[in-house]
């Protein structure tokens, strides 16, 4: 095959050279203690759509563009109540200070690398300028979050541009969401292993409102395994402090994004969101220094959508009680458990920029592990 056409093929961004593996259920890891949504995706929400875009190519790009469309109407005319957590702030998060004074969001969500916020921003704004009935906007809060995938991508081109960002938009789609080495995780380096992005959800019973939690996580941090419960980075001798007072490189963030159909005001939102941080912390976790670690949690509760413009000074609505969050707590932090394990096991062996090689998590001696603790069904 000659070069041109070998380029060709690795710039087509509907495609991806990494097959979908299997997910931490597959092997009979059952996480938590809610039933998952059917697909066991952030798309159990219902409405809720994922497009992507990927690059993997032999120049050393290796990065992409993950968006989230929290339901199908304009965004802008219906914003949903939306809060931000900060687990900790080594990061880039655009659109946060909006978020944090009115409480609702008015465009997708989008995830990419660290030096392409600005342009992610850019093309949501192009996006948003599309519809007709946005015409006379001067304003719009963009939300992107990102991780820095500057180990295996080559980070300082700045690769993607705001098509990129239109297209993920554009193929964004309900149904299962493909996990791994894609869009925004196709260079992402998770507890020294192949990251990238997972997913994961809860449904609770019908009796508790038979509410839906879907998360998905772009991940790309550090710290010491653990895969439900059992400590697989010590047992691998592989994790952030293995070699104690050696040079070791800084962990470089995790987005969460967390959707669910549950009436939530703002403020339970971010409570919501800061349970996530729980979930995180229960695979090992640990907010380090250099992390970017961020939870985007919204509601998509048709009741709740907040219409741009109104004839009435008031806004009227059902919310759930505090005294009824306990069991989306729990559904927040076992999805978002699960989905970051389900970004490791969906990840492959990546040689990127400057020949820079992160394998994947050793599954099958995984699952010794895991047996050896009495962890696997």
């Amino acid at each position: 095959m000659n070069k041109p056409l070998l380029l060709f093929l690795c710039l087509l961004s509907s495609s991806s050279v990494f097959a979908q593996k299997k997910r931490a259920r597959d092997y009979g890891i059952e996480i938590g203690v809610l039933r998952t949504g059917k697909l066991n995706a952030i798309t159990d929400v219902s409405g809720v759509k994922i497009g992507q875009v990927t690059f993997h190519q032999p120049d050393g790009v290796h990065t992409g563009v993950t968006a989230i469309l929290p339901h199908d109407k304009n965004i802008f005319q219906n914003k949903i109540p939306a809060a931000i957590h900060i687990g900790n702030g080594f990061g880039k998060l655009a659109g946060y200070s909006q978020v944090e004074e009115l409480g609702n969001i008015e465009t997708p969500i989008v995830l990419t690398n660290t030096l392409s916020v600005s342009t992610a921003s850019a093309g949501i704004i192009d996006y948003t300028f599309q519809s007709p009935e946005n015409k006379d906007i001067r304003s719009v809060n963009p939300i992107v979050g990102e991780t820095n995938d500057g180990g295996l991508n080559d980070i300082r081109r700045r690769f993607i541009t705001k098509e990129h960002v239109l297209e993920a938009l554009k193929k964004a789609q309900t149904g299962a969401v493909e996990e791994g080495n894609v869009g925004a995780g196709a260079g992402t380096v998770c507890f020294g292993f192949k990251g990238g992005i997972g997913t994961s959800s809860r449904v609770l019973p019908k009796s508790k409102g038979g509410y839906t939690v879907g998360v998905l996580v772009q991940s790309n941090f550090g710290g010491v395994l653990q895969v439900n419960g059992v400590p697989v980075g010590i047992e691998l001798k592989k994790h952030k402090f293995s070699k104690i007072g050696e040079a070791y490189k800084e962990d470089g963030s995790c987005m969460i994004v967390v959707l669910t159909d549950a009436p939530l005001s703002a403020k339970n939102l971010k409570r919501l969101a800061a349970r996530a941080m729980l979930g995180l912390g229960r695979t090992g976790g640990m907010a380090a220094n250099g992390s970017g670690d961020y939870v985007i949690a919204a509601s998509t509760a048709e009741d709740l959508r907040v219409a741009h413009n109104s004839d009435s000074m008031f806004e009227t609505f059902k919310v759930l009680r505090n005294n009824d969050l306990d069991l989306l707590f729990e559904a927040v932090i076992e999805a978002t458990e699960e989905a970051i394990i389900n970004s490791l096991f969906a990840a492959e062996t990546l040689t990127g920029f400057e020949n820079t090689k992160v394998e994947a998590l050793p599954i099958d001696t995984t699952l010794d592990i895991l047996k050896k603790y009495n962890r696997v069904k």
